[in-house]
């Protein structure tokens, strides 16, 4: 492993604190404000002609604080720590002098990028693809979920760039012939908090062990957690910190609300803000696979277009649900947390924590799925009588008192019948879709709209939106 200075430079803005970093020498402290002209475009960060059209094409006009920060810093060959709030262009800021290292010179299996979920995986892919595509960039997606033969295959052809989860890689690093690292130029650790909170910490230490010492680390992340400051003593060399922000903070367009209610009638609550705010997109998390599909099969029965994206979907079903959700032809995403990070779905307009998450830097995560990018957007976190502190703890760790979100008790209460008839008939579906998965390998519990046969029978099949109204 690289040798153990923790050593770092702090860039700093924002007023963002400058934690774990200790240097010896001043000139090391790179600040910003010696730079009095503000820097406007991507070419004065120093990125290539070719690739700033790539960020034309993509609608990128001007460059993000964090890509600001980083950027520079990449290009002259340095380690970066990035530490930005979700939302604020991370991507970008290691794609940037990646793609630029491999026009300057072209490898294969030149860099390897570290995500914790496959979704995310798959998003980093795209913009890759998307950045690259004038100068042929090949990438792969090396994910669980998915046959690990055509993996190989796909890893046999040697692409520039490697998208993986830890686990899956690892797999690959032991068990797929031909295929190894030690030529590798980058290495890449996106909500690296994430990783290690998932408890990929051995995976990580194996693929630390088999690539290259003499290469390039960038460690990104939302928060700065021990167990990172740790990482990034064992895997950086003499890192530039870059930090927005290091305060935990919510975007400032975003409006919070809070709605206090009585557990058993949070669905009906649910309904009834669906049918308040209709017309919007929501994105809403529940803690449980199991209640995240029960409420969109509940949804569906009350013909509400919702659809569930949890880790017992298979991955194709999962990159279904979130292309429909995508494409706006579906307008609820029911989802548990492996959708609350770094998903980027520019058009959520509000988040539902239908279930309060028992992290509270979790529900920054999850209210980062809206308001991205300088756009608005609502968050609104039901509290029952058993999450009052969970709560509390929210607000004193993004340091707001957040408002009540106004609702008619009166008409949510109108609604009880209708739900608890579709709540009925969602568990006799969980239930029929329990029995398919215990059958030999057939047509497994499917997600999508055929799945509700019973819902033709709620009160007649045909419940618009607007009856509700």
């Amino acid at each position: 492993m690289a040798d153990d200075s923790g050593k770092s430079v702090a860039i700093k803005t924002d007023g963002a604190k400058d934690e774990d970093s200790s240097s010896d020498d001043d000139n090391s402290n790179v600040n910003i404000a010696e730079n009095d002209k503000p820097v406007k475009t991507f070419k004065d960060l120093g990125v290539t002609e070719v690739l700033c059209e790539a960020c034309e094409q993509l609608g990128w006009k001007t460059p993000t604080k964090i890509q600001v920060e980083a950027i520079p810093v990449a290009l002259q060959g340095k380690d970066v720590i990035g530490l930005a709030e979700t939302g604020s262009g991370k991507t970008g800021a290691f794609a940037l002098p990646i793609l630029q290292s491999l026009l300057a010179s072209a490898q294969r299996l030149h860099t390897l990028i570290l995500t914790p979920t496959r979704e995310l995986a798959f998003q980093i892919a795209e913009q890759f693809e998307a950045l690259g595509s004038s100068i042929g960039v090949k990438t792969a997606v090396i994910v669980g979920g998915i046959d690990m033969m055509s993996q190989s295959l796909v890893l046999a052809k040697k692409p520039h760039i490697v998208i993986a989860t830890p686990g899956r890689l690892i797999d690959h690093l032991e068990n797929t012939k031909g295929f190894s690292l030690r030529a590798l130029k980058f290495l890449v650790m996106d909500e690296a908090d994430r990783i290690l909170n998932m408890d990929f910490e051995t995976e990580v230490d194996k693929i630390l062990k088999v690539i290259p010492r003499d290469r390039r680390t960038f460690l990104f992340s939302a928060t700065m957690t021990k167990k990172v400051a740790k990482l990034q003593r064992a895997a950086l060399k003499d890192p530039v910190k870059c930090a927005v922000n290091t305060k935990y903070s919510t975007v400032e367009k975003l409006q919070q609300y809070y709605v206090f209610i009585p557990s058993k009638y949070k669905d009906c609550y649910l309904v009834s803000i669906i049918n308040e705010l209709a017309g919007n997109s929501f994105m809403i998390f529940c803690s449980t696979c199991n209640n995240a599909q029960r409420v969109a099969l509940l949804l569906r029965n009350l013909g509400i277009t919702a659809i569930p994206l949890h880790g017992q979907m298979s991955q194709n079903k999962r990159l279904g649900s979130l292309n429909k959700f995508k494409s706006k032809s579906r307008s609820v995403l029911l989802a548990t947390d492996v959708a609350s990070r770094g998903l980027d779905i520019p058009h959520v307009d509000c988040v539902i924590n239908y279930d309060i998450p028992t992290h509270s830097k979790d529900y920054i995560h999850r209210v980062g799925r809206t308001a991205r990018a300088g756009r608005s957007g609502k968050s609104i976190t039901f509290v029952t009588q058993y999450d009052v502190e969970l709560f509390q703890r929210i607000e004193t760790l993004i340091g707001k008192k957040l408002p009540a979100f106004p609702t008619q008790e009166e008409e949510v209460m109108m609604l009880v019948e209708r739900v608890s008839e579709a709540q009925r008939f969602a568990r006799i579906e969980m239930k029929e879709q329990g029995e398919k998965r215990k059958r030999p390998r057939g047509e497994e519990g499917d997600d999508t709209e055929q799945s509700s046969g019973v819902r033709k029978k709620v009160r007649g099949g045909t419940m618009d939106q607007k009856s509700f109204l």
